[in-house]
């Protein structure tokens, strides 16, 4: 090791220990996720180990329904002196009722594609199919 070149852990570091692939460790610096990280006189990039607790944040956030958009304003809330648990907890209300809204969406989907199944019989040609006929329909 170099004793010139201050500690620091590259990117395939950062990308194994967080649980991500370099290229998505790039992806989230290039989106203003996770901060540049200053080079080496080497050239390569050098990123403090508090990245990793950050990535880990992010990845849990997306695994919670967390858009980019809105775990950078999480991210943001997080460092800002003036922010308050109830700032944090209107996000995550914000995000059980966008989610609850998805929810229902999805049962009156699944509800219209089990009325379509069941007045299928599976018989016959194509062009009989009362699915395929109910999604050429024009809507009214």
């Amino acid at each position: 090791m170099n004793l010139n070149e201050p500690e620091g852990l590259t990117i395939g570091q950062v990308a194994r220990r967080a649980g991500f692939g370099i290229e998505t460790v790039r992806f989230y610096e290039r989106n203003g996720l996770i901060d540049e990280p200053p080079r080496r006189p080497s050239g390569y990039r050098q990123y403090p180990e508090s990245v990793i607790s950050r990535l880990r944040f992010i990845k849990r956030a997306k695994e919670l329904g967390f858009s980019l958009r809105e775990i950078k304003e999480l991210l943001a809330l997080r460092v800002e002196p003036t922010t308050t648990c109830s700032d944090i907890r209107e996000r995550a209300e914000a995000k059980v009722t966008d989610i609850e809204g998805k929810i229902q969406s999805l049962q009156r989907m699944k509800e219209v594609l089990m009325e379509l199944t069941m007045s299928c019989t599976g018989m016959g040609p194509v062009s009989e199919c009362p699915i395929v006929e109910a999604l050429e329909r024009e809507e009214r």
